[in-house]
């Protein structure tokens, strides 16, 4: 019950713009006076929040305020993608303090868990920062994953990863406590622990990276699913004239809607010269950037590729939204940033046409105010949103 108390208040102060005095966390939690006063106590004690004024409201003594001391602890969020791996640190508010980006190396776990290891030392490093007062790293990685044993199984990108304890192996490398997250879940916890100040409304959030995934947001947290891996989208149809994919249907988000099949597309249509090797993902991303900008410039064909792939996703957010019925939609990633503009102007249309709630709301369509690096982010969010956000799961009793 403490740990859950210190959590809210904690949250509170956090969430607060200005700080709050002891008698507004009253208000604002609903906890007694005295549980304020002992917990604000030693959260002052050890560094966690700081006094920061005094203001006068109204007759009787002037209140003090209370705010979080954003360097009292940091925390690593390593995205881990096929093409590039991403790394950021973050101080308590949230807030990127340092950042580094790298090429993936070849798709060996051990030279891939060497670079991550010797960049996270890097990073915390570069910064300055007492690695005493991280409180760990937050990898997000492709799925499928066992959380429980902190492996990666055989993420369809990453050829080669067959169950990798990244979680173990890492923590071993860095010294720092680790875990290990979904990509597209971190992505969600990024946008829910950094974005919009509406923590009891819902949201899809659509990942757009080297590969597709979703997850949802239910009531200020993240929907895992029971084995911690929700949000395979891989292989729902979107367009019955489609592709063939190795599941054996036809037109699969994986053959229609990724980088990869999106440049298959330009390249069927003449933009590009096929002379590029399937499974180069860094020759995947450069041209993804170049169809982009071709498009930016007002080239009509390479328009015409990226309007057609945001009405295959319209149909696969349709599709979504009408079984989960959500508020919103928020869209992200590391690719997002090259589609935001094409993906906002069209898909809202479709999708308002396809929802089967349009007659009681417009679900609005929005990119992730994170960035690109939002699955970064989200990791680090990870780790911070254990210590921070209060759960009421930790008032359980075990057996």
């Amino acid at each position: 019950m403490g740990d859950f108390n210190q959590s809210v208040i904690l949250e509170a102060i956090r969430r607060s713009v200005e700080g709050l005095s002891r008698i507004e966390l009253v208000e604002a939690t609903g906890l007694s006076a005295q549980t304020i006063t002992n917990i604000t106590r030693r959260l002052l004690d050890e560094g966690f929040i700081a006094e920061a004024g005094r203001t006068i409201n109204g007759p009787g003594k002037p209140r003090v305020t209370l705010r979080l001391v954003a360097e009292s602890r940091f925390s690593v969020g390593v995205h881990l993608d096929p093409a590039v791996i991403t790394f950021v640190l973050l101080d308590m508010s949230g807030a990127v303090v340092h950042r580094h980006v790298i090429r993936t190396p070849d798709k060996d776990p051990r030279r891939i868990v060497e670079a991550i290891a010797q960049t996270i030392d890097a990073l915390v490093d570069e910064a300055g920062v007492d690695r005493a007062l991280v409180a760990g790293v937050g990898v997000a990685a492709p799925g499928p994953l066992d959380a429980r044993k902190g492996t990666v199984i055989d993420p369809p990108k990453l050829h080669g990863w067959h169950r990798v304890p990244l979680r173990s192996v890492l923590a071993e490398a860095t010294g720092f406590e680790v875990t290990l997250e979904k990509d597209t879940t971190a992505a969600a916890v990024g946008e829910l622990w950094t974005g919009s100040d509406d923590t009891e409304g819902s949201f899809l959030f659509i990942y757009l990276g080297t590969g597709l995934g979703a997850s949802v947001v239910r009531e200020g947290g993240v929907i895992t699913g029971s084995s911690h891996n929700f949000g395979e989208i891989g292989h729902i149809m979107v367009d019955a004239e489609g592709p063939a994919c190795s599941c054996g249907s036809r037109g699969c988000v994986e053959v229609v809607c990724t980088p990869q099949a999106i440049v298959e597309q330009a390249e069927a249509a003449g933009l590009f010269e096929d002379d590029r090797q399937a499974s180069d993902e860094r020759a995947v991303e450069e041209r993804f950037t170049l169809l982009c900008e071709r498009a930016a410039a007002g080239d009509m064909a390479a328009l015409g590729v990226l309007r057609r792939s945001a009405a295959h996703l319209a149909v696969l957010i349709s599709a979504l939204t009408n079984v989960l019925d959500v508020d919103r939609v928020v869209l992200g990633g590391p690719f997002w940033g090259r589609l935001a503009e094409v993906y906002l102007r069209e898909i809202p249309e479709p999708l308002n046409r396809r929802s089967a709630t349009r007659a009681v709301h417009v679900l609005p369509v929005d990119g992730t105010v994170v960035g690109d690096d939002v699955a970064a982010v989200g990791a680090a969010c990870v780790v911070l949103d254990a210590v921070l956000t209060p759960r009421a799961s930790d008032l359980y009793l075990e057996d």
